[in-house]
C-alpha cells in the first residue's frame, strides 16, 4: 500500500481509549510484514519466530502508520494506548506540537553543519544546556546519536582520564549493543558471546542486588573486583531498566560511590533510560544524593529524533587533550545534528516548564499502587516495582509474559518485555500520559489475567 493510501490521523487521537476494528495484527499488518521479512537482515524474524515457539502463539507484529500523544494508528485502522513510547523515547508522546514546532523552525534553517569542524547555533546552544544537568558549573559535554553512543564516550573518556582498561558492569544491565557498551551488556550473554573475540577482554560483572538480602554479595564481588586495580570505570544504571525495572536497595549506590573513589575508577551513571524524568528526577543518581563521574543521557533527549549526550566535570573531560603527541576524538558525521539539537532543546524546556519530573513521580506512585491493589490476589504475579515512570510487572516467566504482551495488544495496549528472562511486562508510557488510560489498562490487564475475555472487537 503507498503512503499516500496509509489510514489518516484521526481526529480523536492523543488520549483516546483503544479502539480495535479488526483482530491485531490485521492482513495489513501481515502484508508489510511480510515485505520487511524479504528485506530486513534475518535476526529479526528468527527473533519472532523463536519468541513464538516460547508462547506457543502466533507473534506477528502489527505495523504504525501514524501516531499522537499515547496513542498510535496501525496500517489496519486500530488505535492502541502506547504504553511503551518508543522504548521509553517519547517523553512527551508521539509528534508533540512543542518538539513539532521546533523540528519545523530548524529545517526552515539548517539540517546538517559539519560535524566537530563547524558546529551549528543549535549545536552550541545544546552543548551548553546538556551541561547544566551535571550538578558542578564547569561540566562538559559529548553529544551522540543514541544512549550507547553516550556509553561509548563516557568509556573512551574513563580510559583516558585513568589509563586503566578494565571495566566493572553489572549483571541484567543493558548499555546498548554498540561495540564498547556489548562488552558491558549484562543482560543477555548471547548477545556477547558472538562477538567476545572483538571485544573489550578487560571487562567483568558484579551482581545487581535486587533486594536488600543481596547488598553484602553484590557489594563484596565489586571490591574484589576493584582489587586487581586495572578497573578505570564503573558502569551503572541507577534504577535496571530493561533488565525489569528493579530498584537496589539503600545503599548500594553510595557504596558503589566510595568504592569507585578510593580505588580510582570514573563512576559512570547510565541514565538513559532513568534521566531526564522518567524516573521522577532530571538525573536518578544524584537524586538518591550520589555525585557519579560522568552521566549518560539519551532516548527521550531529543524528543523522538537520535540524540545523546555524555557529561562530566572539566577535569575528567581534559583528558581528551592530555596526548600531545596524538590526536584523540570520538565523533561521527550526524553528532550533533541541528534538528535534533533543536527538537532537545524544545524537549529540556517542556520537561522544566510543564514539571514533567514531578509528574512522572506522583503518577507513577498512584499507577503502581493502582496496579498493586488491583494484581494482589491474581496467582503468579510478582510485587510491582519502578520509579517515576518507569514500571516493571513481574509475571513469571517468558511464555506467560509473551502470552500477556500478546492479549494485551489484541485489547489494544502496546507494552513491552523486560528482565533478564523476558518476565516482566514493563511499561514506559509519556510523560504526560492521561491517567483515565492507564487506569483502563490496568483493569484490562486484571481481566486477562483473571481470564476473563478482552474487549469486544468495534465493527
Amino acid at each position: 500500500m503507498p503512503i499516500s493510501e496509509m489510514p489518516a490521523p484521526h481526529d480523536d487521537l492523543g488520549e483516546s481509549p483503544p479502539k480495535v476494528v479488526i483482530r491485531p495484527p490485521g492482513p495489513m499488518s501481515l502484508a508489510w510484514t511480510s515485505r520487511l521479512e524479504r528485506s530486513e537482515s534475518p535476526a529479526f524474524g528468527a527473533r519472532r519466530r523463536a519468541r513464538a515457539d516460547i508462547a506457543g502463539a502466533d507473534m506477528a507484529p502489527v505495523v504504525y502508520a501514524s501516531g499522537s500523544g499515547s496513542n498510535v494508528i496501525d496500517v489496519d485502522g486500530n488505535r492502541y494506548v502506547d504504553l511503551a513510547a518508543g522504548f521509553g523515547a517519547l517523553l512527551l508522546g508521539h509528534r508533540p506540537a512543542r518538539i513539532a514546532r521546533a523540528l519545523s523552525l530548524q529545517a526552515d534553517r539548517l539540517w546538517l553543519a559539519l560535524g566537530d569542524l563547524y558546529a551549528s547555533d543549535a549545536k552550541i546552544a545544546l552543548t551548553e544546556r546538556v551541561a547544566q544537568l551535571y550538578p558542578t558549573r564547569d561540566a562538559r559535554a559529548l553529544l551522540g546519536q543514541s544512549g550507547s553512543d553516550a556509553v561509548a564516550a563516557a568509556l573512551k573518556t574513563a580510559k583516558l582520564a585513568t589509563g586503566k582498561p578494565g571495566v566493572l558492569a553489572f549483571e541484567g544491565a543493558y548499555h546498548g549493543l554498540g561495540y564498547g557498551p556489548l562488552a558491558a551488556c549484562g543482560l543477555r550473554a548471547s548477545w556477547r558471546e558472538a562477538f567476545a573475540d572483538q571485544l573489550n577482554p578487560h571487562v567483568v560483572f558484579a551482581p545487581y542486588p535486587r533486594s536488600p538480602d543481596e547488598l553484602d554479595a553484590s557489594l563484596s564481588a565489586v571490591k574484589n573486583s576493584l582489587g586487581a586495580g586495572d578497573i578505570g570505570a564503573v558502569l551503572f544504571e541507577p534504577v535496571l531498566g530493561r533488565g525489569g525495572c528493579v530498584i537496589p536497595p539503600p545503599g548500594f549506590l553510595s557504596e558503589l560511590r566510595g568504592l569507585s573513589r578510593r580505588t580510582g575508577a570514573l563512576l559512570i551513571a547510565d541514565e538513559v533510560w532513568t534521566g531526564l524524568g522518567r524516573s521522577g528526577h532530571w538525573v536518578a543518581s544524584t537524586a538518591a544524593g550520589v555525585l557519579p563521574d560522568m552521566v549518560c543521557f539519551g532516548k527521550g533527549l531529543g524528543g523522538g529524533l537520535p540524540i545523546s549526550a555524555c557529561i562530566g566535570p572539566d577535569e575528567i573531560m581534559q583528558a581528551w587533550r592530555r596526548e600531545p603527541s596524538r590526536e584523540v576524538v570520538h565523533t561521527a558525521t550526524f553528532h550533533g545534528a541541528p534538528l535534533a539539537c533543536a527538537t532537545a532543546i524544545a524537549m529540556l524546556d517542556a520537561l522544566r516548564s510543564e514539571k514533567l519530573d514531578r509528574r512522572a513521580s506522583e503518577v507513577g506512585e498512584r499507577m503502581r499502587q493502582g496496579l498493586t491493589d488491583a494484581l494482589q490476589t491474581v496467582p503468579g504475579v510478582g510485587a510491582i516495582r519502578g520509579a517515576g515512570l518507569m514500571v516493571g510487572i513481574p509475571v513469571g516467566s517468558a511464555p506467560t509474559a509473551l502470552a500477556i504482551q500478546r492479549s494485551l495488544l489484541q485489547a489494544g495496549y502496546i507494552v513491552t518485555l523486560g528482565g533478564v528472562s523476558n518476565e516482566v511486562i514493563i511499561l514506559t508510557p509519556a510523560l504526560n500520559v492521561a491517567e483515565n488510560l492507564l487506569q483502563g489498562f490496568t483493569t484490562t490487564l486484571r481481566g486477562l489475567l483473571e481470564g476473563q475475555p478482552s474487549p469486544e472487537v468495534d465493527r
